[in-house]
């Protein structure tokens, strides 16, 4: 493909993570399974201190959330009254834990103790995160160049800068001057990018969002945001629509700030 300009009025490059700075695969093959498999061992391990207290509380109310808006069924709800049998109250929480991930929730609950579970799996060597070769090369060109670099996935904060703080290529948080997620609001709304830019001080119109998703793309776009679409391996296939109307890039080497040499 073509190489993309960067606008000449652009002052931030805004990056999604999943497809976009790394495989849809690391996400779908590492990180989730991972919690799957050392869910109910991690909550045995920590069950009487105060952080996996708290995560145990923030996905009982939660729970609590869902049955009065129908959400979810009493076969997932938590006990709350406070369980004598350990072994019990453990796997009802992982019940939960595991149909929030089968049904694809991103509840602040759900990820935060994902993020506490990553949080010593990485720290522990046991993960390290993975990134496209193109993307460290290009952020280290394009904040030579005067841009500022920042991310925007829908994975917490704390999960962002553990998977850039223990990646393969090493610790690359320097590379970033700011993270958000969903805090600052859902990726397909387009307040979202406005609240992103007034947080970092710029008009809309002077960030770049490169995204592997065209709703997030859309949204953005609505937003006075420009874009590029990201196309990687394995990520959802574009219409002849899409293609013809988005900025594709196949890898971050092919953005040009203009009238670069």
């Amino acid at each position: 493909m073509a190489t993309v300009s960067i606008p000449a009025n652009t002052t931030a490059l805004l990056l999604d993570i999943e497809g976009t700075t790394t495989p849809i695969t690391f996400v779908k093959d590492i990180l989730f399974p991972y919690i799957k498999d050392h869910l109910e061992e991690h909550l045995s391990a920590h069950w009487e201190e105060d952080e996996c207290k708290q995560d145990v509380h923030l996905l009982k109310k939660q729970v609590e959330e869902d049955l009065r808006l129908n959400r979810a069924c009493a076969q997932h709800a938590l006990d709350q009254s406070g369980h004598t049998d350990e072994e019990k109250a453990i796997r009802e929480v992982v019940d939960n834990v595991l149909w929030q991930m089968a049904s694809d929730r991103k509840t602040t609950a759900l990820k935060q103790l994902q993020g506490h579970m990553w949080r010593a799996a990485y720290a522990a060597g046991r993960i390290k995160g993975e990134v496209y070769q193109d993307v460290v090369p290009s952020i280290r060109r394009w904040r030579r160049q005067g841009l500022k670099v920042y991310i925007y996935s829908s994975g917490s904060v704390e999960a962002q800068k553990l998977l850039f703080g223990y990646s393969v290529e090493g610790d690359v948080l320097d590379l970033f001057d700011g993270h958000f997620d969903t805090n600052i609001g859902a990726k397909v709304e387009s307040k979202s990018y406005e609240r992103i830019a007034e947080r970092i001080g710029c008009l809309s119109e002077e960030i770049m969002f490169l995204t592997d998703i065209t709703r997030e793309a859309k949204a953005a776009e609505d937003a006075g945001v420009s874009v590029a679409v990201v196309v990687r391996p394995g990520n959802m296939e574009l219409t002849e629509e899409e293609r013809s109307h988005y900025n594709l890039i196949t890898t971050f080497s092919q953005l040009e700030v203009t009238g670069s040499v």
